[in-house]
């Protein structure tokens, strides 16, 4: 009887990417923009684990994730102010 872990595979070398499937997963919805660029700034935050399950369930109930809940309630804390 033969030890399985005896046995190597060899794995060859990865394939060739496909630009035109690239720039498919790429696409998105369609939007030039991708979440990278519009999303630079990540913001730690320490909170109890009570508040932590209070947000992600209004944010399961809105049908939102929760880091677009929070940037929608932060955007409506703090608007942009125009000189």
């Amino acid at each position: 009887m033969s030890d399985a872990r005896s046995k190597r595979i060899a794995i060859g070398a990865r394939p060739p990417t496909n630009p035109h499937a690239e720039a498919w997963i790429r696409q998105g919805d369609g939007a030039d923009l991708q979440k990278g660029d519009l999303y630079t700034a990540r913001l730690t935050l320490d909170i109890t684990p009570a508040l932590r399950a209070r947000i992600k369930v209004s944010a399961f109930t809105q049908g939102v994730t929760v880091a677009e809940l929070l940037r929608a309630l932060l955007a409506r804390e703090f608007p942009e102010h125009t000189p």
